[in-house]
């Protein structure tokens, strides 16, 4: 098996509205796999497909080598582990009741390693203290044990660090990178956070309106950024003539900024600036992170 999951043309409508169209991904074992892109990209409705909670209209999928018509699917969904939107708990109940329910559920025998599991997820402590009184990274991370009660090989969060604080969200952080690590836990993480998704992931997918723009490895991604220019000027529109009279690739960012993803001469280009009437307030290099790498996506520089 080369991959834990790949995805063929896969369509989902709902009515006249198409949530996802011909999504082809690759996600190999051991990896953590960025699924990227705003609220309403179709994020979660891939993550219900490959979870069996939906039917895709058309295209297809493989899970663990197995395809979504094939009979074992749901023996190797087993092999799954499932957070959807937010983790499913029993706020009158302790993080270890909890874990237990799913032990029962799941038909294990032993509640023997439960104490491990909490120490894992930094729940060790909770002992008789309600779930519904935990905070939300608390919740978030007993969502992540309750989902890995059954030795997963593979594990599916959507969105985990929706409404977390910044210690909440470093928490999740080293959580999923020492799942991956010590466990050697493949990861499927959706996310609107790209900065985030920067610190962990190991490949991503974007996605945009039910669309897939690209798939890459971060290590591409890292070759791809580019280096660009950064503006600030009195106006663009004086900006823009010269910046076309040169054949420059740019993109403007509101009425006084910009991005020039050409090579340019600083001297020469603030001279014609001048010259044009436009004044140049600020200019500094930036090399282009996760979130103008997907902006330049979704969308591109004005001038190619």
């Amino acid at each position: 098996m080369d991959e834990i999951l790949t995805t063929n043309a896969l369509v989902k409508k709902y009515g006249s509205h198409i949530a996802l169209k011909d999504i082809s991904i690759h996600v190999p074992p051991g990896c953590i796999y960025a699924l990227a892109g705003r609220n309403g990209a179709g994020k979660t409705t891939l993550i219900r497909l490959i979870c069996g909670l939906q039917k895709p209209d058309s295209g297809s999928y493989t899970l663990f080598g197995k395809s979504n018509t094939d009979k074992e699917i749901q023996k190797v969904r087993k092999r799954m582990g499932v957070i959807i939107e937010r983790p499913a708990i029993y706020p009158s109940m302790t993080a270890a009741e909890n874990l237990m329910v799913q032990y029962r559920i799941l038909g294990m025998p032993s509640f023997d390693d439960i104490p491990a599991l909490l120490s894992l997820v930094g729940l060790k402590d909770t002992g008789k203290q309600a779930a519904g009184t935990f905070s939300l990274g608390m919740k978030q991370r007993l969502g992540i044990a309750i989902a890995l009660a059954g030795h997963p090989d593979f594990l599916v969060l959507d969105e985990p660090a929706n409404g977390l604080d910044p210690q909440g969200i470093i928490e999740l952080r080293e959580l999923i990178l020492r799942l991956n690590r010590d466990r050697q836990i493949t990861l499927f993480i959706s996310s609107h956070i790209l900065d985030e998704l920067s610190r962990i992931a190991t490949h991503y997918c974007f996605l945009d309106q039910g669309y897939l723009l690209r798939e890459i490895t971060a290590a591409e991604l890292n070759a791809a950024c580019r280096k660009c220019i950064c503006l600030s000027v009195n106006s663009t529109l004086p900006l823009c003539a010269v910046l076309d009279e040169k054949g420059l690739k740019y993109r403007i960012l509101s009425d006084t900024l910009a991005e020039i993803y050409s090579p340019v001469i600083i001297t020469q280009l603030v001279q014609a600036l001048a010259a044009a009437g436009c004044t140049v307030l600020s200019i500094h290099e930036r090399e282009e992170g996760l979130e103008n790498y997907y902006l330049n996506l979704v969308l591109p520089p004005d001038r190619n």
